[in-house]
C-alpha cells in the first residue's frame, strides 16, 4: 500500500478545490479515482471548513460587515466607550438617536435597549410612547430579519413576534420594514440566480475551431510539484493554431498568476479585434479582479460547465502532453529547472511538434501561412 503524507494528500485536495479536474490530478498521482473523492468529501464535511460560496452567504456577511461598520462609526462618534459608566453611555446614546438604528447603537455601547428606551422616555424632549414603540418594534424587527438570514418577510416576522408576546400586525412590521429599507432576499434570489449564471456562461461550447488568430484564447492552469512544493503552470492557447502565446508559473494558484498570463499575451499579440477567453470556473478566474480586468480590454469571458473538463479539452490536452512528454521525463528537483523545463517544451509544441487537428502541421506553420495568405490577399 502506498503511504500519503499529510501534507501531500493536502496538495491534491487544494489543486481540485483550485479548480483542476480529477482526471488531470490522477494523471501525476498513484492515488486511486475513489480514494480521492472520499479525501475531498472529508475535508468539506471536516466542521472547520470554511463554508461554499453562495449569494445568500455573501449577503448575510455583507449586512454583517455593514453593521459592523456602523458600530464603528458610533463607537468613533460617541464620547465614551464601551466601558464607560452606564449614564455616560445613555446620554452618547441619547445624541446619535435617529442616526443609527437602536440595536446597532445599543450593541455599540454594550446597553440594554430597555434600558436606553427608558432613558428616552424619561428625557428626551417630544419623545412619545409612540415613537418610542417602533423604535423598539424596529429593533425587533431587525434581530429576526438578521438571525433568519434575511429570509423572512412581513408576515413570517410578524408571527415570530406574536409567538414571542409582541402584539403587532404584518401590516405594520411591512411599513417599519420599508422605513428600514428590509427586502426579504426571496423577492430577488431568482434575479441575482440568474444574473450570476449568466455571468458564468460558457460562450465557446466547446467550438474549438477559428478562422484567424486571436479570435479565441482559452487558459488553464496546471499543477508540478519539486521536492514536496506545489508549483502552479498557466498558459494562455490561441485556438486557431494551437499556439501557447504565454505561460507563467507560481508557488500560487492566484489572480494575480492568471491576470499576468493573460497581460503577457495581450502584450505580445495585440489583438485587435473581438476577442473571448475562455477557461475553467476557477476562483482566480471567477474573482471580479480578474473579471474586471478582462472588461477593461473589452475582452469578453467564458466558462467551462462546472465538472466538464472536456469544455476546455484544449488547454487539458497540452497539459496532459507536456507532462508525458517533458515533465515526468526529468528529475526537475528545483523551480529553476521547471521554468527551463517548461520553456523547453512551449517552445517545442510551437515550432516542432505537429498536430492533429491541425493536418500535422505546427502552430507556427499555421500562423506563417496565414500571415502569407492574409498579405497576399491585400
Amino acid at each position: 500500500m502506498i503511504k500519503i503524507h499529510a501534507a501531500e494528500k493536502q496538495a491534491l485536495i487544494n489543486r481540485y478545490l483550485s479548480g483542476e479536474s480529477i482526471s488531470s490530478i490522477l494523471a501525476d498521482t498513484p492515488v486511486s479515482r475513489s480514494t480521492l473523492y472520499t479525501w475531498i468529501k472529508q475535508h468539506r464535511d471536516h466542521p472547520n471548513q470554511p463554508k461554499e460560496f453562495t449569494m445568500k452567504n455573501f449577503r448575510i456577511l455583507e449586512n454583517k460587515v455593514k453593521r459592523l461598520e456602523g458600530m464603528v462609526k458610533i463607537l468613533q462618534t460617541a464620547d465614551c466607550t464601551a466601558t464607560s459608566p452606564l449614564n455616560e453611555k445613555l446620554v452618547a446614546l441619547e445624541a446619535l438617536h435617529g442616526q443609527y438604528s437602536v440595536h446597532m447603537l445599543c450593541e455599540a455601547l454594550d446597553v440594554s435597549r430597555g434600558t436606553f428606551y427608558n432613558h428616552i422616555f424619561r428625557n428626551k424632549k417630544g419623545a412619545t410612547t409612540y415613537a418610542a414603540r417602533r423604535e423598539e418594534l424596529k429593533g425587533k424587527i431587525q434581530e429576526i430579519f438578521n438571525d433568519n438570514d434575511q429570509i423572512f418577510g412581513a408576515q413570517k416576522i410578524a408571527a415570530v413576534m406574536k409567538n414571542e408576546g409582541y402584539r403587532v400586525s404584518a401590516k405594520t412590521v411591512l411599513e417599519l420594514m420599508r422605513e428600514m429599507n428590509l427586502i426579504s432576499i426571496r423577492q430577488n434570489s431568482k434575479a441575482m440566480y440568474l444574473k450570476e449564471k449568466q455571468k458564468m456562461k460558457n460562450r465557446l461550447n466547446q467550438e474549438f475551431h477559428t478562422d484567424q488568430p486571436n479570435q479565441v484564447w482559452v487558459s488553464d492552469v496546471t499543477y508540478f510539484r519539486c521536492n514536496a512544493t506545489p508549483y502552479y503552470i498557466c498558459i494562455v492557447i490561441d485556438l486557431f493554431s494551437r499556439r501557447v502565446i504565454a505561460h507563467r508559473i507560481s508557488s500560487t494558484n492566484s489572480t494575480q498568476l492568471v491576470k499576468s498570463t493573460f497581460k503577457q499575451a495581450y502584450e505580445s499579440r495585440k489583438p485587435n479585434g473581438p476577442l473571448l477567453f475562455h477557461s475553467d470556473q476557477g476562483a482566480n478566474y471567477c474573482s471580479n479582479t480578474f473579471r474586471a480586468f478582462l472588461k477593461s480590454f473589452g475582452v469578453e469571458q467564458s466558462f467551462s460547465r462546472a465538472r466538464v473538463p472536456y469544455d476546455n479539452s484544449v488547454a487539458e490536452s497540452f497539459f496532459a502532453s507536456m507532462k508525458k512528454e517533458e515533465l515526468y521525463r526529468r528529475k526537475i528537483l528545483s523551480p529553476k529547472k521547471l521554468s527551463k523545463a517548461v520553456d523547453r517544451y512551449i517552445d517545442f509544441h510551437n515550432t516542432k511538434r505537429p498536430h492533429h487537428s491541425l493536418k500535422y502541421r505546427t502552430p507556427e506553420q499555421v500562423e506563417a501561412t496565414f500571415a502569407y495568405c492574409y498579405s497576399a490577399s491585400a
